[in-house]
């Protein structure tokens, strides 16, 4: 859904998932156990691409981060989950510049998802009737967890309680890979950034970047 949207605005996008093992010839992308796989692919991709108007960003989830992120346990006991992201970010950033140099962190925009992409979706429930028409009876439902929790991105990330067990609670034959798809979609990126300020902030600092890098 990016890629058109900042496409159209000059700025271009080359998306590439955590390289998580190989075996047999074979690559395997997605998820990831440890923070060490992630800080190796970003340096990696980095240090490849020398174009000064590349930047390089993140779209990791805060719900589920591995215990050797960089200030885990500093982070993880912020009540607050805006201030617990900002925390996490803090920290991606400065262990990037340790890692990789100052140069390289200037051109490194963080993005840790509260607390993971289903939280989205709460942007607007009315528009999850796009992948599934027949749920109009828990749409009302989904907007009094967004409610109680005080919008989409401060809904917990409690083992039953994070935004993707809830929408599983009542629509069992969700799927990640299709269904959320659909439905972020129809919601649109404008509604996503007024609804979710802090992924809001994120696109901003994207769309400020120079054009056509």
């Amino acid at each position: 859904m990016l890629a058109p949207e900042l496409g159209a605005r000059g700025i271009f996008i080359d998306a590439h998932r955590i390289t998580t093992g190989r075996k047999h010839g074979r690559t395997y992308r997605g998820g990831w156990g440890s923070y060490k796989k992630l800080q190796r692919d970003l340096a990696l991709w980095m240090k490849q691409d020398q174009n000064p108007d590349a930047h390089f960003s993140t779209m990791v989830d805060l719900y589920g981060l591995p215990a050797d992120f960089p200030g885990y346990e500093a982070c993880r006991a912020i009540a607050d989950p805006d201030q617990r992201v900002e925390c996490c970010e803090g920290h991606l950033v400065r262990d990037v510049a340790a890692q990789c140099g100052d140069h390289w962190a200037k051109r490194f925009i963080p993005y840790i998802q509260s607390h993971e992409f289903e939280a989205l979706l709460f942007a607007d429930p009315l528009k999850f009737l796009a992948a599934f028409p027949e749920a109009g009876t828990v749409i009302e439902r989904l907007r009094q967890i967004r409610t109680e929790c005080g919008g989409p991105e401060r809904i917990d990330d409690g083992e039953d309680t994070a935004p993707s067990k809830r929408v599983l609670q009542l629509l069992p034959e969700y799927a990640k890979v299709v269904s959320s798809i659909v439905i972020v979609k129809h919601i649109g990126l404008e509604t996503l950034r007024q609804e979710c300020p802090h992924f809001g902030r994120w696109i901003d600092r994207l769309l400020d970047l120079p054009r056509g890098g």
